[in-house]
Formats: C-alpha cells, structure tokens, sequence
C-alpha cells in the first residue's frame, strides 16, 4: 500500500487529528491565554462550522491548531499540506515549486509560499555550539555559482556568488549557513564548542583558533591521513549542490538559509540514523509549532 494511502493524507479530519495529536500531545491549548484545562476548551460541531474549531471558555476566543504554526491563515487542505510536507521530507535532492503547483493545484504563488513555509519548519530551534569533549567535528566552505578555484558553474545568482559555511558533528547533526559578508573564523567559534577536535582543509582562517586542530591539505592531494578528513561535508555539499542545479536552479541569496535548512533537516533525519519518511513527516509538523511565517515575511 501507498504511504499516501494513509488517512491523514486523504482526509481532511483525519489531516486535522494527525497534526493535534503531534502539536498537542497534552489536549488542546489555547493560543491566546496558554490555556490548557480540557474542561475550559469546548469543540463546536455546528453545521457550518470549520473542521477542527474550539472555543476557550477562559478568554471565550476561537482557535484551531493552525494558529501560531505555518498553517495558520492558509486556505489549503490540512491534506496537501501534509502531502507537501512528505514530498520535501522523502526527495533527497528537494522538490521544486512548479511541482507542487502541478501535484496539488493552485497558483505558483501559493506553491512557493508553502515550500518556504515547511521549510522553516524544518529550521531547527536548537542553536547551541555544535560538538563537545570528545566530538570530532569537521568545518568547510562551498561556493555556489562559479567557485574562484574550480570556476565551474553552478545555480543562478547575481555577481558576487555566495558562500556556504558547515558544520558537522561526526556522530551528530549538521549546521550550515550562508556566509555574505560575515567572516568565516567568527561564525566558527560562535556554533562550535571549545572542547571539540576541529577537522579541516588546510584554509588559513580555520588556524591559531585555540581548539584542538587538524587539517588536509587539498593543494598537495591530501584528502585523508587517518581519520582526518572532510569527506563528510564533501558528500553533504555534493547533494546540496545537486539539488541546487538539478531541482531549485534558480534562487534568491536571501532565501538561502532557508533551502540549507531544508538539507540540514533530511541529513539530520537521515534513514542511517533509523528514522523513515514517515517519521521525519512527524518531526517536520513538530518543528511547525510558534513558527508563522506570512507572504511579506518571505517576500522580504
């Protein structure tokens, strides 16, 4: 049988159950006093009324579990978005918004708006430094467009091509940033922590930070010594990139953050790590959660 198949992707009150039972494990809670007292929510069930409407009794306002989410203020079915989030949640490489314009309908307008909206959902709350005593983690840059050393092209930007700065945690996740303007040794210090083993290429900015380092160097063909390497960020740039050209082609820089959020959530998710599809459709919903984002908001 399909994953499709399954009823929350099918029907609208089943959609509406799914994402409660993820958003409120606890019942219903008000997203205007913070009520969470079960005797003081009422569910309306009038004719007309909508799918998944209640009613607090201590602030008498209405509200569903869209408010305060990426849901909220949108006129898709509970089903697509679902179905969305489990096509951008199950495409290693991404899916693009003219496909979900043709799979579900509507405006490109909306396609795009939707994609964005799951995305953040998938930007993880948790900022702290990433390793730890006893972490190796490996640190490296990518350039996307034409890279000054390669000048091979890639995706659609403007002049000055934009940077991408990673981190990763060899038994842990993995954190990536666009890098405009921003310098590459602060940004390392401010999301890795002091006691973690620092493994790069042989670039100048990543010496004389105080952590414990090692390096390859690229130029004289050392690509591995040991366990030194950055082989790890390689296979993730790889992806990234192939997604980059292959589905997105053409993006603005301002969205980035965006889109690397996006491959960060399914390498961090990853099947290796024992989640399905399934599951990271679950933790994507859960990330919904305090996270609005309106079409201004994403324009800009």
């Amino acid at each position: 049988m399909s994953t499709l198949n399954a009823p929350q992707f099918r029907d609208e009150q089943a959609a509406y159950d799914y994402v409660e039972a993820i958003l409120w494990p606890n019942g219903p809670v008000c997203p205007h006093c913070s009520n969470c007292n079960q005797d003081r929510i009422t569910l309306l069930q009038g004719k007309s009324t909508r799918i998944g409407l209640r009613k607090c009794k201590d602030c008498r306002k209405p509200f569903t579990v869209k408010m305060g989410t990426i849901f909220e203020d949108s006129h898709a079915p509970m089903t697509h978005w679902l179905q969305a989030i489990y096509l951008m949640c199950s495409s290693k490489k991404g899916i693009s918004t003219r496909q979900l314009q043709r799979t579900f309908g509507g405006s490109m307008r909306t396609a795009w708006h939707m994609g964005h909206r799951i995305r953040l959902a998938m930007t993880p709350s948790d900022m702290s430094p990433i390793g730890g005593e006893g972490c190796t983690v490996e640190a490296d840059e990518t350039y996307l467009g034409k890279s000054p050393k390669t000048r091979k092209k890639g995706p659609k930007f403007s002049k000055k091509e934009p940077q991408v700065f990673s981190l990763v945690d060899r038994e842990g996740n993995i954190r990536s940033m666009f890098l405009d303007h921003r310098n590459v040794r602060r940004t390392l210090m401010k999301h890795i922590h002091e006691d973690s083993r620092l493994v790069t290429d042989g670039a100048n900015y990543y010496r004389f930070t105080g952590l414990k380092h090692e390096s390859v160097d690229h130029s004289k063909y050392e690509w591995v010594r040991g366990d030194v390497h950055t082989n790890t960020l390689e296979n993730f740039f790889s992806i990234f990139k192939r997604g980059m050209v292959g589905v997105y082609q053409h993006m603005d820089k301002k969205h980035l953050d965006r889109y690397l959020a996006e491959f960060d959530f399914r390498r961090n998710t990853r099947a290796k790590l024992g989640i399905n599809d399934t599951m990271r459709t679950a933790l994507a919903v859960q990330g919904a959660k305090g996270k609005r984002l309106t079409y201004k908001q994403s324009e800009g």
